[in-house]
């Protein structure tokens, strides 16, 4: 049995070690994304001008009118203090073409004060790399490795890590197998040997497997660093493989695997088809009346928070609004804002998302993100989250080349094999 796990534990390595790595590198950096893009592209995130900010929807209509091509998809009500103002765009329908307009942009920033662009940029865009798109390239990177749309869908890197993320997630489970010590007979040659091994108690016997020995060869000290790190960080390994797994294949196995085990709430992006891509749904309701309804909802409900965000799902005909101040929407702890949805062409409400509330699996989905983030625990989880992208790297590569000198060795010792056997073979043919 130990046997067969060892080679499940290989394979599966191989099979996620180059995914891994990318992921890990990546993960350590994007855990500080928004202040890395800060410091990057002060010209795009401070506001050149002081004085009151105009309203977001008067800017998102300037922007449109700038611009006929795009569609606002996403804004945030009220500026950050001395920020800018960023939205998100999305291409119209070509009437030429029936197919979207081809952007090369996809967010904007503008003064708060007057509506002046500061500039614009691809969000995750994959080539070129600037300094502009540098944190937005990697953090699109971690999670799609940005495969390219295709068969009408761009959830396919999505998909492909979320099967790597399964396979990670089960092989944790070997991997502790696997450090646990050994128990062998005793045979007539090392009988004393073993059975002092076994008095020692299950603890002594594995407590090697928890330290690095510095002084062993360099093979050694790299298959140590490989379990024990393996071992300390195992239960953060297992929560980041398993977020991973339910955030990339969310729709496809996380969810449909909620509704049948618990009483779960799903979400309106859940309850319905998106439409294709070159079909997206035009809403009868502006971002102007969903920052009204959302901020009647929010004080019936008793809510504090000022509605922070709009987002409309024009593939789903859904608007998100979501309650919080300026600059929370990004490292603050917890499982994320409250928010509500409404229809996009009658505004009736599709359901509500409120931190902490809702049965134990709604609170489990909610946790999903902000655990993978760390966010959950604020600015000491994201510290936490970049240190174990770190670990995630240097596993991956611990455990190619702990594969690479055992196949060497098994290689070496195969030749030497041969090489006794022709030579016995010769010896008994003279």
């Amino acid at each position: 049995m130990r046997s067969a796990f060892g080679i499940i534990h290989r394979w599966a390595g191989l099979i996620t070690a180059a995914f891994l790595f990318f992921s890990g590198v990546t993960g350590a950096v994007i855990s500080w994304d928004h202040a890395l893009d800060e410091w990057l592209n002060s010209h795009l995130t401070e506001a050149k001008t002081q004085g009151t900010a105009k309203p977001s929807t008067e800017l998102a209509k300037l922007i449109e009118a700038r611009d006929p091509r795009v569609r606002v998809s996403y804004l945030l009500t009220t500026p950050d203090a001395g920020h800018s103002l960023s939205f998100f765009v999305e291409p119209r329908i070509d009437p030429a073409t029936g197919k979207r307009f081809q952007l090369d942009y996809n967010q904007v920033f503008l003064d708060p004060a007057t509506g002046e662009e500061l500039g614009h940029r691809y969000w995750g865009a994959v080539w070129p790399v600037t300094r502009e798109n540098f944190v937005s390239f990697l953090y699109k990177l971690h999670y799609t490795l940005h495969i390219p749309e295709f068969w009408g869908s761009d959830r396919w890197g999505m998909r492909l890590l979320g099967v790597i993320a399964i396979i990670w997630t089960l092989d944790c489970f070997i991997g502790f197998y696997l450090t646990l010590p050994v128990r062998r007979r005793a045979n007539a040659a090392r009988a004393a040997s073993v059975t002092r091994q076994l008095e020692r108690g299950f603890w002594a016997r594995w407590k090697p497997a928890w330290a690095i020995k510095t002084s062993g060869s360099a093979y050694r000290i790299n298959f140590d660093i490989h379990r024990a790190f393996g071992l300390w960080t195992w239960l953060l390994l297992l929560v980041i493989a398993f977020t991973a797994f339910s955030l990339n294949l969310y729709f496809e196995v996380f969810s449909p695997l909620m509704k049948t085990v618990s009483s779960y709430t799903p979400t309106p992006y859940e309850q319905r088809t998106p439409r294709p891509l070159d079909q997206p749904a035009t809403p009868k309701l502006s971002f102007s009346d969903m920052i009204a309804k959302g901020e009647a909802d929010g004080r019936s409900r008793g809510w504090s928070e000022p509605v922070g965000a709009v987002y409309y799902a024009q593939l789903y005909d859904i608007y998100s609004v979501s309650f919080f101040k300026p600059g929370d929407d990004h490292g603050a702890g917890g499982v994320g804002p409250a928010q509500l949805f409404y229809d996009g062409q009658d505004g009736r409400p599709l359901g509500a998302r409120v931190p902490w509330q809702g049965t134990a699996a709604d609170i489990f989905v909610q946790a999903q993100f902000p655990m993978h983030s760390g966010r959950i625990l604020g600015l000491p989880g994201r510290i936490l989250i970049s240190a174990m992208g770190i670990v995630v790297a240097a596993l991956s590569v611990t455990g190619v080349v702990i594969w690479y000198r055992k196949r060497r060795a098994r290689r070496a010792a195969l030749a030497r094999s041969q090489s006794r056997s022709s030579v016995e073979a010769l010896a008994a043919a003279e």
